[in-house]
C-alpha cells in the first residue's frame, strides 16, 4: 500500500491510498466465502461453490465489489497510522479507480485534530458575580419548609382561596353523561386551578353541603371541543393551618433545636448551590476565553455530527412528553432554522471545548484510572436507572465506552485549568472550587 496526505484545513486532510490488487487477495478470498454461504446454486452444496461457478452465477464485479468494501477499512486505518493521522469522526471515502487485476485507489476526506497552542493558563483571569443572599430567600425556604407541615382543619363557613375542599363533580353534555365525567370526594386547593376551568369561580361562597353548576369546554373524550354543563357539590370546607414560626417548628421539620440554626443551615445550603452556581459561570467564561485566545477552529464534519446528534435528543425527549417539533417551535416562537442555529453554535462551541480539554489532557499526560472510570460509570447508570454491570455491557456494545472514557478524562483536564487560572468575583474575592470538589461533579 502506498499512501499520501494532503491538509485541506486545520480540521481536515485527505489521504489518497493505492493498494495493488495482489494485497486484495485475503479480502477477495473472504469476499468469495462470503457469497458461498449466502447463495444457493442447485447441485452445489451452500458453502461449497466454486469460485468460477460464483464468477458465472453471481458475477466477479460483485465479489470485487464485496472485497474493496472488506478492504477499505483496514487500509485506511493504517494509513492513518503510518501518517499519525489524529482522527476525528466518520471518514468520507471515495474511489476513485478499481478494475479487475488494477490497484484500488482511493481517498478518505476525514477531521483531524488541528494542532492547539494552549495560552499561559495561568495568566487568563475572569470575574464573576459576588455572592449576594438576601434574608428574603431564606424566609422562602423556610415558608416552603412551613407549607409542607400544614395542617388541614374543618371550618363551619363557606370556602375561600386557598381553602381545601372534598368535592364531588358530575359532568354532562346536552343532559348525556359524559364518560369517566364524574368523580366524588376529590380533595381540591380552591384557586389552583388543577381541576377545570370555570370551577374555583363557583367554588368561593360554597359552603358544605351547597352545590353549583357551571360551564367548561371539555380537552379530552368523545366529547372534546364541546360545551359540559358540570355539577359541584362541596362536602367539607378545610383551612389550611401553618405551624408557628417558632422552635417547636424547628424540632418538628429539622433536626436543629432552635429556629435560629434551622435559619443558619438552610442560609449554608443556599450558599453552597449558588457557590456551585459559581464556579459553574466561571467554568464557562474561563473556556469561552481560551477558545477564543487559542483561536481554536471548529472541524465541519465532527459539528455536523453533534449537530444531528442534539437534534435526535431533543426530539426523542420531545417524543417522552408527548410533544413534538412543531409545538416546541410553537411554545419557544421560534422556527425550526433559528433552532438549528442555535444548535449549530452550541455544538461547535462544544466541540471547540472537547478539542481545547483534549490537548491539556495530552499536554498534561493526565491518567484515568479504574476507580474513577468505574464511578462515572456507576453514576451514569444510577441516572439512566440500569444496574452497572448492564450499563457497562451497553456502551461496550455499542462502542459508546471510549467516549465516556474522554468525558472522565476532559473533567480532570478541566479540573487542571480552572486549578491554574485566576477567578475573582466583582468584590476582588478570590472564588475557590472547593463547593465542587465535594460533590460529583461533570463537564458537559
Amino acid at each position: 500500500m502506498k499512501s499520501t496526505v494532503e491538509t485541506l484545513s486545520p480540521t481536515r486532510v485527505r489521504l489518497a491510498i493505492e493498494v495493488p490488487f495482489a494485497e486484495l487477495e485475503p479480502s477477495l478470498k473472504k469476499a468469495y466465502r462470503e457469497i458461498a454461504s449466502q447463495v444457493q446454486i442447485p447441485g452445489f452444496r451452500r458453502g461449497k461453490i466454486p469460485a468460477a461457478v460464483i464468477d458465472q452465477r453471481v458475477g466477479r464485479e460483485t465479489v470485487l465489489n464485496e472485497a474493496v468494501n472488506e478492504a477499505i477499512p483496514a487500509q485506511l486505518f493504517a494509513a492513518v497510522q503510518e501518517h499519525d493521522v489524529k482522527l476525528l469522526g466518520r471518514p468520507e471515502v471515495n474511489v476513485t479507480e478499481f478494475a479487475d487485476n488494477e490497484p484500488l485507489k482511493f481517498t478518505a476526506e476525514v477531521d483531524v485534530r488541528p494542532e492547539l497552542t494552549i495560552p499561559d493558563l495561568s495568566g487568563i483571569e475572569v470575574e464573576v458575580d459576588e455572592l449576594v443572599i438576601g434574608d428574603s430567600e431564606i424566609d422562602e425556604q423556610v415558608s416552603n419548609l412551613r407549607e409542607r407541615f400544614a395542617t388541614l382543619k374543618t371550618v363551619e363557613r363557606p370556602a375561600a382561596e386557598g381553602d381545601y375542599v372534598q368535592l364531588d363533580l358530575n359532568a354532562t353534555v346536552d343532559g348525556v353523561e359524559v364518560p369517566g365525567g364524574s368523580a366524588s370526594n376529590i380533595s381540591h386547593e380552591v384557586g389552583s386551578q388543577q381541576l377545570l376551568p370555570g370551577l374555583d369561580e363557583v367554588l368561593v361562597g360554597l359552603s358544605a353541603g351547597e352545590s353549583a353548576t357551571f360551564t367548561t369546554k371539555l380537552v379530552g373524550g368523545d366529547f372534546a371541543g364541546q360545551d359540559a354543563e358540570v355539577s359541584t357539590t362541596v362536602r367539607t370546607v378545610k383551612e389550611k393551618e401553618l405551624p408557628a414560626l417558632d422552635d417547636d417548628f424547628a424540632q418538628l421539620a429539622s433536626e436543629f433545636d432552635t429556629l435560629e440554626e434551622l435559619k443558619g443551615d438552610v442560609r449554608e445550603r443556599v450558599t453552597r448551590v449558588k457557590k456551585v452556581e459559581q464556579i459553574y459561570a466561571a467554568r464557562d467564561k474561563v473556556l469561552a476565553q481560551i477558545v477564543e485566545a487559542a483561536e481554536i477552529p471548529a472541524p465541519e464534519g465532527v459539528v455536523k455530527d453533534a449537530v444531528e446528534q442534539r437534534k435526535a435528543a431533543m426530539t426523542d425527549q420531545l417524543e417522552r412528553i408527548g410533544a413534538s417539533l412543531e409545538d416546541y417551535l410553537a411554545s419557544e416562537e421560534k422556527t425550526e432554522e433559528q433552532i438549528d442555529t442555535e444548535l449549530q453554535e452550541a455544538a461547535t462551541e462544544g466541540v471547540k471545548i472537547q478539542l481545547l480539554l483534549d490537548t491539556i489532557a495530552e499536554a498534561e499526560q493526565v491518567q484515568v484510572s479504574d476507580d474513577e472510570f468505574g464511578h462515572e460509570i456507576m453514576h451514569r447508570a444510577q441516572r439512566a436507572g440500569m444496574q452497572p454491570q448492564q450499563y457497562y455491557d451497553q456502551l461496550a456494545r455499542s462502542g459508546e465506552a471510549q467516549a465516556v472514557f474522554g468525558d472522565v478524562r476532559r473533567g480532570k483536564a478541566l479540573q487542571i485549568v480552572l486549578e491554574r487560572v485566576t477567578i475573582k468575583d466583582t468584590a476582588g474575592n478570590p472564588v475557590t472550587l472547593e463547593a465542587i470538589q465535594d460533590e460529583h461533579h461533570h463537564v458537559h
